[in-house]
């Protein structure tokens, strides 16, 4: 199993991110299926203030390019990233049209 971090900000409107949070109580049947094919075992996200972080913990066969290839003939999928940029803004040194950035892991402490 590896875990993942990804980072990415919201439009900074209390409104906008109270809309985006709503959508994620109640995620679409189809997303769900779709992170889970993919091979994700377990994935959060975290907010403070407009910053999110995404924790993915996935299996030996995950890929992003496998699941960016899936997403892209998927329409519900296409449907859903298509509404989240409504609240979704790049983060500072993020390509252009990139929305999750992958982080480095600059520390980790086992016990």
């Amino acid at each position: 199993m590896t875990r993942h971090v990804l980072a990415l900000d919201l439009v900074d409107q209390a409104d906008l991110i109270e809309e985006y949070e709503s959508y994620h109580r109640a995620i679409w049947p189809e997303i769900e299926e779709s992170i889970l094919s993919a091979g994700v075992h377990q994935m959060a996200i975290y907010r403070f203030g407009n910053r999110l972080m995404m924790l993915m913990d996935v299996g030996d066969d995950f890929s992003f390019e496998r699941k960016a290839d899936a997403d892209a003939k998927n329409e519900r999928v296409q449907e859903w990233e298509k509404l989240m940029w409504k609240y979704q803004q790049a983060l500072p040194g993020a390509k252009a049209g990139e929305k999750w950035v992958l982080m480095d892991k600059i520390f980790e402490l086992r016990g």
